[in-house]
């Protein structure tokens, strides 16, 4: 574990903490019933501000080894994900002019959940996941040619002199998680085709201050994006964002479209899009010095509502073993003296217990076998989806708790 001394992104020294979360264990080490007498390594998990490139960014690296090599998120079992990426594959097929002649590529491809979709229509693709267990599922459930491997300069450079450039890479919220954001920003120029372009999607900055998201920070996310701070990236590295879109998946995200700088366009959209971030304050600190308050608060109401209603003789049980859900029971201290429970929809994680906090995790089906009064909506960011899945259970008369943007029942 290292702690950096500058910024991942410029390297300047001008680094402020704004928010301490206090210790934390790894957001998606869950536990086996074997592991629950053994101690759980935490970490510092402090959010600091950069005065010269307007980064977000927590100051402790976990090395990536001990929190993706072995890894339970399955991408395919959010339906709002698999939606999300089918619609874009089919906009990028007709407007790219993809065929059996191009190439997909995509860095941290999961399980194939997006890579799927080019295969389907007859596009070479190229998966790169360094998830052992997770690219076994893509290579061998879905056919998806991986690579298990972290992604950076190197590696992209090594698949250039293969003659294996891309005409369209996505890297689907992977640049938050990289200790190396110049290296992998530096390889997905080396491995885009000269008329290639990347797709990226980011968790939005803005929407996690003025929604009170903290629980999007943990270990594995590094960086907090704005657009002013992406775009200083990327032109370090002889690319240009050319268009950008907001998107409300993960409670609010950025989708930018890279091409190499010669490429660019007049760029409308980003041009009003850092205009409005100038406007707000995106690289002063300002902006950014409320959110530990208002995370306090968060905490404070939230703890109140759950005791009141523990006191009450309710029953509550939680929706969705999240690393999300992971930050937000152990920075409030919610566990098995409240949560009966929690529920999530993969079998990878059922049978197993929520890091730090120890609660079991069960299948969605737990909720109508018991009926609890409350549950606790850990995935908020995809609570209309979850909301539709649970309908039995509502009409039974449960009812859900919804902690962010500010505390809800429904």
């Amino acid at each position: 574990m290292t702690s950096p001394i500058s910024c991942r992104s410029c390297g300047s020294d001008r680094l402020e903490t704004i928010l301490r979360l206090g210790k934390m264990p790894l957001a998606n080490a869950y536990l086996t019933r074997e592991q629950l007498d053994r101690p759980e390594p935490r970490y510092p998990l402090d959010l600091a501000f950069c005065h010269s490139c307007a980064l977000l960014q927590i100051t402790e690296t976990v090395p990536p080894e001990a929190l993706f090599r072995e890894y339970l998120y399955f991408s395919s079992y959010s339906d709002t994900v698999v939606q999300n990426a089918e619609e874009i594959v089919t906009r990028l097929i007709q407007s790219r002019n993809l065929n059996g002649n191009s190439l997909a590529g995509e860095i941290a491809s999961n399980d194939g959940y997006l890579l799927q979709f080019y295969k389907r229509a007859g596009i070479p693709v190229l998966g790169i996941e360094p998830a052992a267990n997770v690219a076994k599922v893509a290579i061998h459930e879905r056919g998806i040619r991986t690579l298990c491997a972290f992604f950076g300069a190197d590696l992209a450079r090594g698949l250039r002199e293969k003659g294996e450039c891309v005409d369209v890479l996505h890297a689907n919220n992977v640049l938050a998680h990289v200790a190396d954001l110049n290296s992998v920003v530096s390889g997905m120029r080396l491995l885009l085709k000269e008329n290639g372009m990347a797709v990226i999607e980011v968790p939005y900055v803005k929407e996690m201050v003025d929604h009170c998201e903290f629980d999007t920070i943990y270990q594995e996310h590094l960086c907090y994006f704005s657009l002013t701070a992406l775009d200083r990236l990327f032109h370090r590295h002889g690319l240009v964002i050319d268009d950008v879109e907001h998107l409300p998946i993960h409670g609010g995200s950025l989708r930018l479209f890279v091409v190499p700088c010669h490429r660019a366009g007049n760029r409308p959209k980003v041009k009003a899009a850092l205009a409005e971030e100038s406007s707000w304050g995106v690289d002063k600190a300002g902006y950014y010095r409320g959110f530990a308050q208002r995370v306090d608060h968060l905490k404070a109401t939230l703890l109140e509502v759950l005791k009141r209603l523990k006191g009450e003789g309710k029953r509550l049980a939680a929706y969705g073993a999240a690393a999300k859900g992971a930050v937000l029971l152990n920075y409030c201290g919610v566990g098995p003296e409240i949560l009966e429970f929690v529920v999530d929809r993969s079998p990878h994680k059922q049978g197993k217990h929520m890091p730090g906090v120890r609660v079991l995790i069960q299948a969605p089906e737990r909720l109508l076998e018991v009926t609890p009064d409350y549950v606790l909506l850990l995935v908020w960011n995809i609570a209309d989806e979850v909301l539709e899945q649970q309908s039995e259970y509502r009409r039974r008369g449960g009812k859900f708790i919804i902690p962010i943007p500010e505390v809800r029942i429904v």
